[in-house]
This record gives C-alpha cells, structure tokens and sequence, in this order.
C-alpha cells in the first residue's frame, strides 16, 4: 500500500492502492507504507493521464522515513533528491533503459520469469493489459512486446533494488515486464529504502499492483502456450477450451 503521509494534491482510496493528484501538476508525492526488501517490487500501474501538462511519472528508492519528514516536497526531482540519500528516475515515453558496459539487460521474450540478478518475479503481472473491447488484442500484442510508450495508460512500472557483494544496493526499474538496467548503483543499505512514486505532471492516477513471487500457475502457463499459436486475441473464441479458460487467456 501507500504510506499515509503523501504529498498536498495527491488523494488516497480507502485501502491505500489507489493515488489520485487532484490539483494542479505536482504535489504528487507518494510512497511505500513498508520499506523494501532486496529483490522486492514496488509495482504500479497507471490508471489515468491528465493532457496539457509536460512530463510524466517519477519513481525510486529513499532512505528517508516519509513519517520523520517535516513536510513533503513539491517533486521528486530536484527537491527530495536534495535532502540526500534519495534516488529518482524520471519515466520517459521511449529510451528508459539504461545499458552498463555496452551490456544489454534485457531478457529473452516470452520467459515466463523476469530474471535480475538472484530476483526472479513472474513476468505475467509486471505486463500491462489493456480492458476488454473490439480492438483491444491490438494493445494486447503492443504491450506484450513492450512497444506501447512507457508513459501510456495500462502500463505497468515498478522499481526495486538489488544487493552487491560490497554490501551496497543498485535500483532497477521495470517497465512493462522488462528490466531497465541499473538506474542508480552503490546504494547504502544501513537504512531501509522507501518506494517513491511521484505522480507529476501527465500522469493522474496510479494503483499499486500485488505481486507474487511464486510459480506461475497452471492458468498462466497454458496461456503462455496458447498465445504463442494464435494470431490475435479475438482467435482464441474459436478454440475448444472451457470458457473460463477463453476468459483468462484474453485477459478479461
């Protein structure tokens, strides 16, 4: 969930999963109620966009506790980064990854696993889905090879970070079922580290997507294989599988 203390313009849901910025294009700080685990994602999906304003969601980690702030900042970048041992990267529409030693970090398409470092979470929730409809496979197909922008509706980004055997951290951020590469690195960790979310400027409304760390279920590895021999969405109606199965493998 999000922590109660938040920024000025940003409205919670009564079960803290839902952050909503009502007023102008800032004051749209959020973070994490828990600190982070190593290898634990902060996921969140963008629900509403605002037209008019220019830029778009910030993520990252603090060693602050939002409980302890006197009062919360305006944004993310530059004035939490300011008050030290805070580390925020600023979501784009395309180019987010960042590529260390001419290395790509990407992994191979259609493993069931994103795989960073020790981590392994399963790929199908880190995936954006688009909402049932006529045209909505085209989405579908977009999302699933990460070609929708970063910044669109449905998208789906999450940050985390990771040990080092020098005792420091590196954050990852995730989009749409791919690792960024490392955002920011030798992170100290004599401190918990906080999720921030900044819901700026675009960006209206996100909500906190659950993860869990086990392995896909059946469900989810029968659509693996299915998806991999239809052309689209809509072909799966015509296939003579139970029809909460055809649900399912639509994403409905």
């Amino acid at each position: 969930r999000f922590h109660r203390v938040h920024g000025a313009n940003v409205r919670l849901d009564g079960t803290r999963t839902r952050a909503t910025r009502v007023e102008s294009f800032a004051h749209g700080l959020c973070f994490s109620q828990e600190p982070l685990a190593p290898g634990e994602v902060f996921l969140v999906e963008i629900e509403e966009k605002e037209l008019g304003w220019c830029g778009h969601l910030r993520v990252g980690l603090t060693a602050l506790d939002p409980q302890h702030l006197e009062t919360v900042p305006e944004y993310s970048l530059p004035d939490l980064v300011n008050m030290g041992d805070t580390w925020v990267f600023a979501i784009t529409r395309n180019h987010n990854r960042v590529v260390v030693d001419g290395e790509e970090t990407r992994g191979p398409p259609g493993e069931p696993f994103l795989c960073i470092e020790q981590v392994r979470i399963p790929r199908d929730v880190l995936v954006g889905r688009s909402r049932p409809g006529r045209y909505s496979h085209i989405l579908d197909e977009l999302y699933r090879t990460n070609a929708l922008p970063a910044t669109a509706r449905r998208s789906r980004i999450g940050v985390l970070y990771t040990m080092q055997p020098d005792g420091t951290a590196d954050m990852h951020i995730v989009i749409n079922g791919e690792d960024m590469g490392p955002s920011a690195q030798h992170l100290p960790t004599a401190r918990p580290l906080y999720a921030v979310v900044d819901v700026f400027a675009s960006t209206k409304s996100v909500r906190v997507i659950p993860v869990d760390y086990g392995l896909p279920s059946l469900q989810t590895l029968c659509r693996l294989v299915i998806e991999k021999h239809i052309v689209h969405r809509l072909a799966i109606d015509g296939l003579d599988l139970p029809p909460p199965l055809k649900s399912f493998c639509k994403h409905e």
